[in-house]
């Protein structure tokens, strides 16, 4: 006769971190951002700059595009709108010059358009991250005349 033979109960020890693991994990992982995240956000100024940049140059081919057009640049009252909605008294105006509404600078604030301007037929700038005059790094002024 077979008799089976009585089974012994084995327990498994379950795995697993400790907590003392964990904390040296999120450690490392805190270091690594410290380090990595001024890098980052260095960039993300510069980029904002540049982006600034490109937006007034393509501002600028629409506001040429209006005086072509036009035989003027749109006034300072009329704004950067003229670009997209026909003012007033211009038989010629054969827009909208832009494909979608007039974009905000990179800080979300509109972009300072005057013409006549003070350095050339128009100024058109944004006061960079500060919203105010002058400043420097990401504070300063991104203007089209130069």
């Amino acid at each position: 006769m077979f008799i089976p033979k009585k089974e012994t109960c084995n327990i498994k020890k379950e795995s697993g971190f400790t907590l003392i693991e964990l904390l040296v994990v999120v450690i490392i992982i805190g270091l690594l951002a410290s380090l990595v995240a001024p890098k980052f956000f260095g960039k993300l100024g510069a980029s904002r700059q540049k982006t600034a940049k490109a937006q007034i140059e393509l501002l600028g081919q629409a506001l040429d595009e209006f005086r072509l057009d036009n035989g003027r640049y749109p006034t300072t009252e009329e704004g950067l709108e003229a670009l997209r909605k026909k003012p007033e008294g211009l038989p010629n105006w054969s827009g909208p010059y832009l494909p979608k509404p007039v974009p905000k600078d990179p800080w979300g604030r509109d972009y300072v358009y005057r013409s006549p301007g003070e350095h050339g037929d128009y100024d058109l700038f944004s006061y960079g991250r500060d919203g105010q005059e002058g400043g420097e790094g990401e504070d300063a002024d991104v203007v089209s005349w130069k």
